[in-house]
């Protein structure tokens, strides 16, 4: 991506280092299972802490890390997090005027280790993640090392659209379709609730795309090979394929985040069209998806 003489969001709160350690006491399969857990439920809609809470117990020390000192490529991800998530201020801002709508950025939280947000508490085994209570997205940058080494889904377009997708989460609870789905899933089946579930991550997908599609329109910030990029990670994330990659076969109707493919399309859907109105995966037939 071409992101030199970009501007850097103003709403952004480093917390790296600064937080208390947190240990997590795993109820299944040690911290590795734990991890694995958290990768299924990696860009949830809703809660995503709520892996952790589930298997998991936390002790917080006193202690605070005053030793701590980011590494030169930690210093690089946290600049390119704060250029992309004024890329999305800039973009958002616009669409919502067009909608006649005014956009409110959410902040974003750079942390290490562990965190506490309006959604509870969570350590960087989740992952990425957005808090529609506090309208905060939290992020360890190690994750970007994660997706590099050992997801193999790295690339500058790639760790954009882990923060775009964030993004549209907050884009979601903005215009009211998240506390919708989330309202409608309280009252479903665990099944049925694992489809809207999919419905609304395959949305924050799309709205990534749309985000990419505008900031190459205002910026020219798209190189070759970008996208490519970007639908490999997501085609990563694809719930079929972690669930292969945790478990060797997948269980589909306990999916919560679409198919690798079904991810694979509403990015390059979003992308491709820069068209907001493209985005509604709430009408159609989930098999249509």
């Amino acid at each position: 991506m071409r992101l030199d003489g970009r501007r850097f969001s103003n709403n952004v709160e480093d917390r790296r280092g600064s937080s208390r350690r947190t240990k997590t006491i795993a109820g299944f399969g040690g911290i590795g299972g734990l991890i694995i857990a958290a990768l299924i439920v990696w860009i949830s809609g809703g809660n995503p802490i709520s892996v952790l809470n589930q298997n998991s117990t936390f002790a917080t020390s006193d202690e605070i890390r005053s030793d701590y000192k980011p590494t030169a490529q930690e210093e690089e991800y946290a600049n390119f997090a704060k250029q992309i998530l004024a890329g999305t201020e800039d973009v958002w801002t616009q669409e919502f005027k067009k909608m006649g709508l005014t956009y409110r950025p959410p902040k974003m939280v750079l942390f290490t280790d562990a965190v506490q947000s309006a959604c509870g508490q969570a350590t960087s085994a989740v992952g990425p993640f957005y808090c529609s209570g506090d309208e905060t997205i939290y992020i360890d940058l190690s994750f970007f090392e994660q997706m590099e080494h050992q997801m193999k889904a790295g690339g500058d377009f790639a760790f954009a659209y882990v923060i775009a997708h964030e993004v549209g989460h907050h884009v979601q609870n903005l215009l009211g379709t998240l506390s919708d789905a989330h309202s409608q899933m309280a009252r479903m089946s665990t099944t049925d609730a694992n489809k809207m579930s999919v419905r609304t991550e395959l949305q924050a997908d799309f709205y990534a795309g749309i985000w990419a599609y505008h900031d190459n329109e205002m910026f020219g910030s798209l190189e070759p090979g970008d996208i490519e990029e970007g639908l490999n990670a997501a085609s990563k994330i694809g719930d079929d394929y972690l669930q292969k990659q945790a478990q060797g076969y997948a269980v589909p109707e306990t999916f919560n985040h679409g198919t690798s493919a079904q991810r694979v399309k509403w990015l390059k859907r979003g992308a491709s069209s820069g068209n907001i109105s493209y985005g509604d995966t709430f009408t159609p037939s989930y098999s249509n998806l």
